[in-house]
């Protein structure tokens, strides 16, 4: 089925301080968010009409902004409050949120501190990230040529538009062999994650997954942690060659968009989804659709 193009929607965004129509929310081509991927940005969904961890994200909004340098003109509740207006607006029951900042158009170079700062808040009806049948039987991964960059290179710890180009390069490549998503690699060769969002193995009773040293510790990765834990099922975070992953027995990924999914194979290695992927998937589906800390335990 056809996706009706983003700019060609109906609507309202919140665009610098109030609502527009969807269509109006335009920038000049000359931003310098455009050309020098001066943008920071937060991907949230929205279950039942609610953000979930809408103010975690929120949050770490303003911290991308402040690794980039950008002084948003906005605080965390005044985001908050837009977030839900634009939902709201957009009468958005289960969808997908975007919240993003970026320089302007008054300067145009590599230093432009006394560009303006910009920001909109958009929201549409978004289901699945990938397809149900492929959720059910799991993922195909490749294992991407592009690496994740060393902390001393980029500002790996903002979720910063400059950090997702060689994500969909290596997606890109991935979907072209008829994968997919690819397995990035760190700037040593270690495991990374998947291109937008972070990967979990199972050994045995024990969940494994790898160090955010180089990437986000993603907000769906933390709740899974805990959902975990609060099972009882140890959690390690570690440093995991690509080599170990012969070792393990079931692989899936977590995000904002993908959730909780399965993967059967990176490359030649293969998994096969089982009972603790399923449990954390029910418990992870439970959270989001109730405004309570943890699934296990009744609500109030």
């Amino acid at each position: 089925m056809a996706t009706i193009p983003m700019d060609q929607r109906d609507g309202f965004i919140w665009y610098d301080g109030q609502l527009v129509p969807w269509r109006e929310a335009r920038l000049h081509v000359l931003s310098h968010g455009l050309h020098y991927a001066s943008a920071v940005f937060e991907g949230e969904r929205v279950y039942d009409g609610r953000v979930f961890e809408l103010a975690a994200h929120g949050q770490r909004l303003l911290r991308s902004c402040a690794i980039l340098d950008l002084d948003c003109p906005y605080g965390a509740a005044e985001l908050d409050r837009a977030a839900e207006a634009v939902i709201a607006a957009n009468g958005i029951v289960d969808g997908y949120l975007r919240r993003i900042v970026w320089r302007g158009s008054e300067q145009l170079g590599v230093a432009a501190r006394e560009t303006s700062i910009r920001v909109a808040i958009a929201a549409w009806p978004w289901p699945s990230y990938f397809d149900p049948e492929a959720t059910m039987r799991g993922l195909r991964l490749s294992i991407a040529d592009w690496r994740r960059p060393d902390p001393m290179t980029a500002p790996v710890l903002a979720k910063a538009s400059c950090l997702y180009a060689t994500g969909t390069l290596a997606k890109h490549k991935a979907e072209r062999a008829g994968y997919d998503d690819a397995l990035m690699l760190d700037w040593r060769g270690l495991v990374a994650e998947a291109t937008g969002a972070n990967v979990f193995f199972t050994h045995g009773e024990v969940l494994h997954t790898p160090v955010p040293e180089g990437f986000l510790d993603g907000i769906t990765r933390q709740a899974v942690i805990g959902l975990a834990k609060a099972r009882g099922i140890e959690v390690v975070e570690r440093q995991i060659g690509l080599c170990e992953l012969a070792e393990f027995e079931e692989c899936f990924v977590t995000g904002t968009a993908a959730e909780v999914t399965p993967v059967r194979t990176i490359g030649p290695f293969s998994f096969t989804p089982g009972a603790l992927t399923r449990q954390l998937m029910v418990d992870f589906a439970t959270l989001v659709r109730q405004p309570v800390a943890n699934p296990l335990q009744p609500a109030a």
